[in-house]
């Protein structure tokens, strides 16, 4: 594979906060319409759609979860701001798989000595193999 020199990002896909959004309408709508009277259901379910908007909005403000370039990897850090680790800061970039229900699931592992990343199929809006193929290609080799 050739090396990458321009830059590349990695960001959730557009759908998945308009389907969050979506959940959290549905929540308050099935809330509203099986509480029963029950202030204890009805509180969960405003509480369970305020969870799902607050983390559409943080697909909104910061969508872009990972991005390369010749300089080193920029990721994600706390609620919407972003961190660079340069190439020489990172140990390894591996995509870790574990069954679970019948199911594998496969996320982004980027080991920065004194920090571990990991990105999903969804925060990445690619498979984890992918995005792992790509930054092998764009580390620097000395």
């Amino acid at each position: 594979m050739d090396d990458i020199t321009g830059p590349r990002q990695w960001r959730v896909p557009s759908t998945l906060p308009a389907a969050k959004l979506a959940g959290a309408v549905l929540l308050i709508a099935l809330g509203l319409l099986f509480a029963d009277g029950d202030a204890v259901r009805l509180v969960l379910a405003i509480l369970t759609a305020a969870v799902l908007v607050v983390w559409a909005v943080r697909d909104l403000i910061a969508p872009v979860r990972l991005a390369v370039d010749p300089t080193g990897l920029t990721v994600i850090h706390g609620f919407a701001g972003h961190r660079l680790l340069p190439w020489p800061t990172i140990e390894a970039i591996t995509v870790d798989r574990r069954p679970r229900l019948g199911l594998t699931s496969e996320v982004l592992e980027i080991d920065a000595g004194d920090s571990l990343h990991l990105f999903g199929r969804f925060d990445l809006g690619a498979t984890p193999d992918e995005v792992v193929a790509e930054l092998h290609a764009a580390r620097p080799h000395p």
